[in-house]
């Protein structure tokens, strides 16, 4: 007896109705590519689509090129981005904390790649987020030449983002920056960070939003012209332009460069430090800006904790030969950033002390 056929559904399952939305993502790539052109250097080969972002390496300017890597994201500076709505921001923020690494080594960054996760895809918000990430890749000279983004529905909820940056870049072989440089008597040249970059933040949320209950919308603090969402994601500083000019300006000045991210002045600093010398920190040197003493106020917050946390108004270090504090910190202040002398080498055991 034969059988009758079975019947087949109108409509099968899709990668739509399961929560990914290709078409989105391809609307969104369209609009991405003019960003990604915006940013290109000399080196880069190809455009965007491509299975892998192609770089020549330009090896009649760099004898014996050493390349240097960095990867970081943003933390939960993006939380705070969710709840005002605005992520033009967040993209400075991915950049700066990885190229401002590799110019802790004197690298010039060559090229940079994102990784974009959500759990539903908005279009509009991803290339918000890209144009945060154009901008300072634009700003440090450093090519977007590719990136991923990643919807996973049912591992994050719709509003969910993530960010992942990764960059390359090169030093000559024998430029290096590092501990190898330091000298006892060499100046600490602090480049000033007037806010918190973005490290700290869940602490800083936790203070600000949940302890004392403060509104995104409200002022910063009691008197402030700018709300607490606007000083929240005021973008990172990026460094690496000044730090790249005081090289080149005053050739032989810079011995080491430290970037203060997670774990305050002293965890970064000492990462550069000989072991038979001690950096010390002259903690008057600098003005403290307010968003930390009102974090500090109103959690009850002890010295050392803030400053095991948060950077304190200080983003970068650079240990700098004594006779050159003058033309280095000028060379600094041409690209843009504040400095201030915040202490010097002496004898010691690689640590750094405050007096």
């Amino acid at each position: 007896m034969a059988c009758a056929p079975s019947k087949r559904p109108s409509a099968g399952a899709t990668y739509a109705a399961a929560g990914v939305d290709l078409a989105a993502a391809d609307a969104a790539v369209e609009r991405i590519g003019k960003l990604v052109s915006s940013t290109t250097r000399p080196g880069v080969l190809g455009s965007i689509g491509g299975f892998g972002g192609l770089f020549a390496l330009d090896t009649d300017r760099y004898t014996h090129p050493v390349l240097v890597s960095s990867t970081d994201g943003v933390g939960t500076k993006l939380l705070v981005a969710q709840a005002v709505g605005r992520w033009d921001t967040v993209g400075i923020d991915l950049v700066a904390m990885c190229v401002d690494d590799l110019v802790c080594v004197g690298a010039e960054p060559l090229f940079f790649l994102d990784y974009v996760a959500t759990g539903r895809l908005d279009p509009d918000r991803l290339v918000e987020v890209v144009e945060g990430i154009a901008a300072g890749c634009r700003r440090v000279g450093c090519a977007l030449i590719g990136g991923e983004t990643a919807e996973h529905p049912g591992a994050m909820a719709d509003d969910d983002l993530d960010v992942a940056g990764f960059a390359v870049g090169v030093v000559e072989r024998g430029e290096e920056l590092g501990a190898a440089r330091v000298r006892e008597g060499d100046a600490l040249v602090g480049l000033l960070s007037p806010g918190l970059r973005s490290n700290g933040y869940s602490l800083a949320r936790h203070v600000l939003l949940e302890l004392a209950d403060r509104p995104l919308e409200g002022p910063a603090w009691p008197g402030a012209d700018r709300s607490l969402g606007d000083e929240l994601l005021d973008p990172s500083v990026l460094y690496t332009p000044a730090v790249l000019k005081a090289i080149e300006d005053v050739p032989g000045a810079v011995h080491a460069c430290a970037h203060v991210t997670g774990g305050g002045l002293a965890a970064n600093l000492s990462r550069v430090l000989p072991p038979d010398r001690d950096a010390v920190i002259e903690r008057s040197s600098w003005e403290v800006p307010r968003i930390f003493t009102e974090i500090a106020r109103l959690g009850h917050i002890d010295d050392a904790e803030m400053a095991r946390v948060f950077n304190l108004g200080i983003g970068m270090v650079l240990i700098v030969d004594r006779a050159s504090v003058v033309d280095v910190r000028a060379a600094v202040e041409r690209a843009g950033v504040h400095s201030v002398e915040i202490g010097e080498m002496g004898p010691g055991s690689g640590s750094v002390v405050d007096r």
